[in-house]
């Protein structure tokens, strides 16, 4: 079969659509089908477009044996009216990037932003192929529980397009369990078009290693630090505080959170931790994955957070599987299918959403037994090499695909 996939974000950007994405085109192409990608300029995540990539209108490049057609948009990064020239410049360029793609026999649309699905439909519309709208985020559902994007007409307006997106796609596809359900019983979406995409993750990438000394002086951390790892986006829905406040119980230890990653959130979370005065927190810029696979042979453990929001605890973060996949213990401060997934593994310590005090404790627990440590890392890796391995978890899209075609 050959897919079209139409996404605004795409490698060489760090971030889980991004790492989702490569990971899912590299099986399908493993399995012998054929994938094209339409997608912006690289700019993400500070809102610039890559050195290499300015100054052009269109790119065709070869990604991996894949014809990649990058087209211009306007680059931005965080809210308003910048942020939203960002998503209607891409859903406008990009129909010359479609124009110079071959008909595929299934079109992928990766939301959000929730705007692109207006070109897919188009797209799929003029080439007669079925559409594949993929829901990576539960848009405008998510900013509506955050408070990000208040009651009134532009958020009906949001509402309105999402319900029509649905009605038009011939099949939605979800990383939860949880959205499954709200599509199905709240959003009244038909069972037979609604497929489960979960995020997975590359076992042969990211696995248990020695730690590198080597490497560790290289990036000038200090021998005796028990370093925590954060490799994710930096987003409000992310609840960072929560780290930063255990950070101020744990001053008493040697334990360096390092955050690594970008995001809206990014510039005040770095100020609250300036504010704070600091010094066991550590932010850097977003890294390829093989950087972070490398970086967590050093570290005794990862973490994910979230806020405390019903709509959240539909999220199964993908960057708490990277960290079962290296043979860590998960750090996890939030409730709903994420917390359920590190609880069924064995894999890790979950506390509530904000839970400050709870996550300090954890860090505790894990210092002084480190066989415990070690134990729900062995656990989370067999987990990962037994459920979350791309391999399985695209062969189980393929299956349903064709089962409901």
């Amino acid at each position: 079969m050959r897919f079209l996939i139409l996404s605004q974000y795409f490698p060489p950007e760090t971030g889980a659509p991004q790492v989702r994405l490569a990971a899912m085109i590299r099986e399908l192409l493993g399995l012998g089908h054929t994938v094209e990608v339409v997608t912006a300029l690289p700019n993400y995540p500070h809102g610039q477009i890559f050195p290499d990539y300015r100054g052009r209108f269109y790119r065709l490049q070869d990604w991996e044996g894949v014809r990649v057609h990058r087209v211009w948009m306007y680059a931005a990064t965080g809210a308003g009216i910048k942020r939203l020239l960002n998503y209607f410049s891409f859903m406008l360029t990009a129909f010359w990037g479609l124009r110079k793609a071959q008909k595929p026999d299934y079109l992928f649309i990766e939301s959000p932003p929730l705007f692109l699905g207006i070109t897919g439909y188009l797209a799929a519309k003029r080439w007669r192929v079925p559409l594949i709208f993929n829901v990576a985020d539960l848009w405008p559902d998510s900013v509506k529980a955050l408070g990000l994007m208040r009651e009134g007409f532009a958020l009906r307006q949001a509402e309105k397009l999402e319900a029509w997106l649905y009605r038009k796609a011939n099949y939605v596809t979800v990383v939860t369990e949880s959205v499954r359900h709200i599509l199905i019983n709240e959003k009244h979406l038909p069972a037979h078009k609604v497929l489960l995409l979960p995020n997975g993750v590359d076992t042969q990438l990211f696995k248990p290693q020695p730690a590198d000394a080597a490497f560790r002086a290289s990036l000038g951390l200090a021998e005796d630090k028990q370093l925590i790892l954060y490799a994710g986006t930096h987003g409000y829905a992310h609840g960072m505080e929560v780290i930063l406040q255990a950070a101020q119980l744990l001053t008493d230890t040697n334990v360096l959170f390092l955050c690594i990653g970008g995001g809206s959130d990014k510039n005040r979370i770095q100020q609250l931790c300036e504010h704070k005065g600091l010094s066991n927190v550590l932010f850097w810029s977003p890294q390829p994955p093989e950087f972070i696979d490398r970086l967590y042979s050093l570290a005794i453990a990862g973490v994910s957070t979230f806020r405390d929001s019903p709509l959240l605890e539909c999220t199964r973060p993908a960057k708490t599987l990277p960290i079962m996949a290296c043979g860590k213990p998960v750090l996890f401060s939030s409730a709903g299918e994420g917390a359920r997934l590190v609880t069924e593994a064995q894999a890790g310590i979950v506390v509530a959403p904000g839970d400050s005090k709870g996550l300090a404790e954890a860090v505790r627990r894990l210092i002084n037994d480190p066989d415990y440590a070690a134990q729900l890392g062995r656990n989370g890796r067999a987990f990962a090499e037994k459920h979350l391995k791309w391999s399985l978890v695209v062969a189980d899209w393929l299956q349903q695909l064709l089962v409901k075609g």
